[in-house]
């Protein structure tokens, strides 16, 4: 390639030194670059990154030998497929140009890649170990999905197949109540979109008009690990794990992994695994049931079977209560009907008992006369005595007063308290009746008869007066009530 400049005209000829305007020389080399390199990859380590306000980004590429400055322009960085940070190894794709203000030379960047899988899996090793250093991924931070959740929120993207697949898998097991919020799933931004959805899920308020969903679904195809590379922003793993709603990540195929999966509360290997896992099948739970039911019942019947055995057990051990209770209810007749005849005949017995024994005790009046007797002798032997002593004392004088002393006295007021009782005593002795002339009437036992109805017909009975007993034969005639002079004769006693 020819890249002579062309002479221009007016030269001096004889000096064969061509001479150049300024701007010449940055046009002239910027078309050598430009023809010489056209588009080219370049292969370094992004250094002295700046963002301005304008939008453009500066950066330099550089190895173990150069440095390679660089611009994006602002209208290409939503395009960029990476966020470009310093200390990232890429593969910058553009075109060579110049700055002629600064006579230097710049890499015009409109696409940005990671340079390799190696520099990448690198990046996201060293990412994931400082996030596992505090905690981000730790087991106890791991909650349990909801059973049966109401509303089921889903971050991805609005055109791909992932909401397609989720929505049919969700209607066939169970239909919830679904909400999307859409998001870019890759490409510059999309991991700040994927974190403002996680975030803005969890400042839903329950009751608020936007339900707030009790499980997410964080979702996407499968793709090179540059297409993944939003979830493994840091960014977007500090969301999953600051989420206060039960995280489900299913991003890529089985076999991909990324950050997501390690702060989510569980990991789908693909969308359609993540909504079988947000909600279980209807029939499943149908199928639950009727094993718990079934289950219910098993128990219930055997915890009454046992009762049962026990109960059973138990009453072969206890008596025969109705038969008790007969045997007590015929002894205790039976003690009745003994004891309304046996207190009659206790009676009659007691009766005829006191009838013989009365006969043969003492008249009062004999009782009397013996202790009148006794007293007498000893009141003699007193003054007897007494006698004797004044005597032998030489108090006869005295002996003439004896009769007027206290002792005299005092003998015949007890003498007179004794008559006293001794009338009193009579008066009240049934012999004292009995020798007015009145008689006790007695059956052949002895006991007393104080009725003629309690006589039988034919009876012997036994007739005692105050002089003595006289035996009768009942004649079985009522006897009817006679008068006598000095009128009717009282009851016996």
């Amino acid at each position: 390639m020819d890249t002579t400049p062309p002479r221009p005209q007016g030269t001096n000829t004889a000096a064969n030194i061509p001479e150049f305007a300024v701007s010449e020389i940055a046009g002239a080399i910027r078309r050598t670059l430009e023809d010489a390199f056209g588009r080219v990859r370049v292969r370094g380590e992004i250094t002295e990154l700046k963002r301005y306000p304008s939008g453009h980004i500066y950066l330099s590429l550089k190895d173990e030998n150069a440095k390679l400055e660089s611009v994006i322009w602002k209208t290409s960085v939503p395009r960029l497929a990476i966020k470009p940070e310093n200390g990232v190894e890429v593969i910058a794709t553009g075109r060579i140009g110049t700055y002629a203000d600064r006579s230097k030379y710049q890499l015009v960047i409109d696409r940005l890649d990671y340079a390799g899988e190696g520099a990448l899996l690198a990046r996201i090793e060293k990412l994931r170990l400082r996030l596992l250093e505090e905690g981000l991924f730790a087991p106890e931070r791991k909650r349990r999905l909801p059973v049966l959740p109401r509303v089921i929120g889903v971050v991805t993207s609005e055109r791909g197949a992932v909401i397609q697949d989720i929505r049919t898998t969700i209607a066939r097991r169970f239909p919830r109540h679904l909400i999307l919020w859409p998001v870019a799933v890759q490409g510059q931004g999309s991991a700040e979109q994927i974190a403002a959805a996680i975030r803005g899920f969890g400042a839903l308020r329950p009751d608020g008009p936007v339900p707030r969903p009790d499980v997410l679904i964080v979702a996407r195809g499968g793709g090179s690990l540059e297409d993944l590379m939003a979830f493994n922003e840091e960014i977007v793993v500090r969301a999953a794990a600051e989420s206060p709603i039960p995280l489900i990540s299913a991003v890529g195929h089985e076999t991909d992994t990324t950050l997501i999966d390690f702060a989510s509360d569980r990991r789908a290997p693909t969308p359609t695994a993540a909504a079988e896992m947000a909600i279980p099948a209807r029939a499943d739970l149908l199928a639950d049931l009727a094993q718990t039911e079934a289950r219910l019942l098993q128990a219930g019947r055997s915890i009454l079977d046992r009762a049962r055995r026990r109960l059973m057990m138990a009453e072969r051990g206890l008596p025969d209560l109705p038969g008790i209770l007969g045997a007590m209810r015929q002894r205790l007749e039976d003690r009745g009907e003994r004891l309304a005849v046996a207190l009659p005949g206790l009676i009659e017995r007691k009766r005829g008992i006191l009838a013989r024994i009365a006969p043969r005790l003492p008249h009062p009046r004999e009782g009397i006369a013996a202790r009148r007797a006794a007293l007498a002798m000893l009141e003699a032997r007193k003054v007897a005595a007494m006698k004797r002593s004044l005597a032998r004392a030489g108090t006869a004088p005295a002996l003439a007063r004896l009769s007027t002393a206290p002792v005299a006295a005092l003998v015949r007021e007890k003498r007179a308290r004794l008559e006293g009782l001794v009338a009193r005593l009579e008066g009240v002795s049934y012999q004292a009746v009995l020798a007015r002339g009145f008689a006790l009437v007695a059956d052949a036992e002895g006991a007393p008869l104080t009725s003629a109805a309690a006589v039988p017909p034919g009876g012997r009975l036994t007739l005692t007066f105050g002089d003595g007993q006289v035996g009768a034969t009942a004649d079985g005639v009522k006897p009817a009530r006679r008068k006598r002079e000095g009128g009717d004769q009282g009851a016996l006693l």
